[in-house]
């Protein structure tokens, strides 16, 4: 029996490119198409993917990851695969703790699509060999988890303000900044504002 795949994705050309690839193969057969998380979800409901491949960043609404928690939610969850540009080991984490059962870049093989939706059909889990290490490396050393308000400092910091200009952005006093960069430095195990913003670029966090 072929496996009943859902795309998910914002731009329509890959979700033409992924119709092909996949038709083109008697093992799998796509049996709906949604270009938001939410309307992802609520197709899911009506057609019953084994297997959804959703894009990690979908414009407005919900993201990827979002989306993955909810339809492995649904009475009839689908296995998620998600495809994507993306390869922040933010990312990758955040994908498998909400339930993907893999993680593939969209420069992979057509092949390499087709396989990884049959294993994700069978209820296993399909992870290339290099970000699989980088997943057992994050869930051993887990990401630093910043508040919101922490990721609108580092924002700032990014583009160069001084504790003056993020204080007025914030509409908050300098001192209370200085108390955001001291959590943030610690979170991030960095002593200054350039390793600070390194560092969170590496770890996805922005």
């Amino acid at each position: 029996m072929s496996a009943k795949v859902m795309l998910v994705d914002d731009h329509p050309v890959v979700r033409t490119g992924l119709r092909a690839v996949i038709e083109s193969h008697e093992s799998v057969i796509v049996v709906g198409e949604a270009s938001t998380g939410e309307e992802a979800i609520e197709l899911a409901r009506e057609v019953l993917p084994d297997v959804v491949l959703c894009d990690l960043r979908l414009g407005e609404g919900i993201d990827g990851i979002t989306t993955t928690a909810a339809l492995r939610a649904l009475p009839h969850p689908p296995a998620v695969l998600i495809l994507t540009t993306f390869d922040r080991d933010a990312e990758v984490l955040g994908a498998i703790e909400a339930g993907a059962a893999g993680y593939l870049l969209k420069d992979v093989p057509p092949e390499t699509i087709i396989r990884a939706i049959e294993v994700a059909a069978r209820g296993e889990v399909y992870m290339p060999p290099e970000l699989a290490s980088r997943v057992m490396r994050g869930l051993r050393s887990p990401l630093p988890k910043l508040t919101d308000r922490e990721l609108e400092v580092l924002r700032h910091l990014e583009q160069g303000k001084s504790n003056r200009d993020i204080a007025k952005a914030l509409f908050v006093s300098e001192a209370t900044v200085k108390s955001h960069l001291v959590h943030i430095f610690t979170k991030l195990d960095v002593d200054s504002r350039a390793r600070a913003i390194r560092v969170a670029h590496d770890t996805g966090l922005l």
